[in-house]
């Protein structure tokens, strides 16, 4: 077990009952055939950032890859795959990257060898990571060359650095310190979350741009996108998913995420990655 917080009895014993339900993968493959799992969307945004003029970024947001028997390994492809053409200058993942068993991570190791190893990649624990083995699931990620973040920051290497990635622990089950997290950084902060539930961390705290995902944007929606049912810690309904403008110019966005939890379907909430162009707010007018 990881050192999250709340991993009940009831929730264990219910995880160790999915696990052998779900064995081999058999449920993942048979809803990804049937297209139970959904087409991957593919978000893409233009941001402006009160850095100096002639300044440009592509940041790509990855969150909640629930690799193992609940997700077809053809998704996390997929996802991959569409961040690797776009050629990110940054990488963010937004945590929860198995499910069920830390072991799973090993079915990330193919997807995420798409990616360019060179290119900066920065993370945060979700809760399923914390419940399970967040340390283990930490090497895993860091032997690829993505640095995980804990009530931590880190300035972007040059021409990005104007900018800190503050990534802040799980505020559901974690130790999350907003305070920490962005002690030292630079002016243009871009946070990086698991649950939107850690907005009411953030208090006065000034960032430009919060990226979060564990909702999965309810993973069973109505056929308007309104989520159902949503994970617990995921904070305020109203940040379920999307782009959002919060009080003193910042902003949230709140991805769906790529995998499942508990069930192999999504209907009406298809996973989606996210791409983003960052520019300077002073050639806002010229674009």
């Amino acid at each position: 077990m990881g050192r999250g917080k709340y991993y009940t009895w009831w929730r264990r014993t219910g995880e160790k009952l999915e696990a052998a339900f779900y064995q081999e993968n058999w449920a993942a493959r048979i809803a990804y055939a049937l297209k139970l799992q959904g087409a991957l969307h593919v978000d893409r945004r233009d941001f402006y950032l009160p850095v100096a003029q002639g300044f440009t970024c592509k940041l790509a947001f990855i969150s909640d890859l629930h690799a193992g028997p609940l997700t077809d390994v053809r998704l996390l492809e997929q996802a991959f795959a569409a961040i690797a053409a776009f050629e990110p200058d940054v990488i963010l993942f937004g945590g929860d990257y198995v499910s069920l068993h830390a072991r799973h991570m090993r079915h990330l190791l193919g997807p995420l060898s798409l990616l360019n190893p060179s290119t900066p990649k920065f993370a945060v624990m979700g809760n399923h990571d914390l419940w399970l083995d967040d340390a283990h699931i930490a090497n895993c990620l860091q032997d690829v060359g993505i640095e995980v973040l804990v009530n931590q920051n880190r300035r972007l290497p040059a021409p990005f650095a104007d900018v800190s990635i503050c990534g802040m622990d799980e505020p559901g089950v974690g130790v999350p310190d907003a305070g920490q997290t962005f002690t030292g950084a630079e002016a243009v902060r871009l946070l990086l979350m698991h649950s939107p539930l850690g907005l009411k961390h953030m208090g006065q705290h000034d960032f430009a741009i919060a990226f979060c995902g564990h909702t999965h944007g309810g993973q069973i929606a109505t056929p308007a996108g309104k989520p159902l049912i949503l994970p617990p810690g995921s904070g305020e309904r109203h940040f379920a998913q999307g782009l959002f403008a919060l009080p003193g110019q910042r902003l949230l966005l709140t991805s769906r995420g790529i995998g499942m939890s508990d069930l192999p379907v999504r209907l009406f909430a298809p996973s989606e990655v996210h791409l983003c162009h960052l520019y300077s707010t002073h050639d806002r007018l010229a674009r």
